[in-house]
Formats: structure tokens, sequence, C-alpha cells
């Protein structure tokens, strides 16, 4: 026969398996946050590196601001050719020098970004499973519990489950 504390203990098993599992939930959140900036970042570096290897020149406007005509479409121009920067309403002449070294700032600084984000998703996803294996041998302990007390009427619920999406 179970002692009259053994009912407390399983509505506090309870309570930590919640707590883990919202936990859980919130990593996961986190992960998909980290993807979807990834993909932004990854983007905006993949657009800046074809125009820096574009081999050919595409029917562009010929005037165009230095963030519509990122490097290689910049190293297709002439040492003397008007290259212009679009500041808020209005097209700004810029050197064509410092046009290219911004677009290669660029797609160094979102490098980096992306090689932050890998790291940081890492660490996210090695936290994501320890708190798997946690909740995992938590919903176990209670499960089994629960078994032991046969006469005591708590079931874990749906939202368990869900945390291993």
């Amino acid at each position: 026969m179970a002692s009259s504390s053994t009912p407390a203990a399983v509505r506090e098993m309870q309570k930590d398996l919640e707590v883990q599992a919202n936990a859980l939930s919130k990593i996961q959140k986190d992960i998909s946050k980290n993807h979807q900036v990834r993909k932004q970042y990854t983007i905006q570096v993949g657009e800046n590196e074809l125009v820096l290897k574009a081999r050919t020149r595409p029917a562009l406007p010929r005037l165009s601001s230095s963030l519509q005509l990122p490097a290689a479409e910049l190293e297709l121009l002439d040492d003397g050719a008007n290259v212009y920067k679009l500041i808020g309403p209005v097209l700004v002449k810029q050197d064509l020098a410092e046009a290219k070294a911004n677009v290669k700032k660029r797609i160094e600084y979102i490098s980096a970004e992306l090689k932050r984000m890998d790291r940081a998703l890492k660490d996210l996803e090695d936290k994501q499973n320890s708190k798997k294996e946690s909740v995992c041998c938590i919903l176990l302990v209670f499960i089994v519990t629960l078994q032991l007390l046969d006469d005591f009427p708590i079931v874990p619920t749906v939202t368990f489950v869900n945390a291993f999406h």
C-alpha cells in the first residue's frame, strides 16, 4: 500500500516533467529561429557572391545603387565608371573602389555571422539532446511510479509526447 506522501511526490514529478518539457520546447523554438536567420544570411551572402563571380554583364540600368550592383557587377565596370549608392530616396555618387570594398566587407560580415550561427546551432542541438534524455528519464520514472501506484489515477498528458516533435 502506498504512503500518503507518494501522491505528493508524483505531483512533484509531474511538475518537474512539465518544466523540463517546456524547457525542451523553448530550445526547439530557438533552433527554429536560428534556422530562419541562417537561411536569410545564406541568401544574402549568396546574392553578394553571385554578383562577385558574375561572368557576363546582366541587363541592368546604367545608374544603380551599390546595394543592387554588388562586386562582380562592379568588377565589370571601368575604373572611371560612375557608381551610385542609394541612401534613402537619393542616389549619391560613390567611388568604385569604395563600393567594391563595401560589398566584400558585407560578404565577410555575413560569413562570420553564419559561422557564429552554426556554432550556436550546434550548442542548441546539444542542449536539445540533453534535455530530451532528461525528459525521457523523468517520464520513465513517472510512468513506473504510476504503475506501482495502480490506485493513483494520474496519467501523463499529451503535452509531454508533443515535446519530442
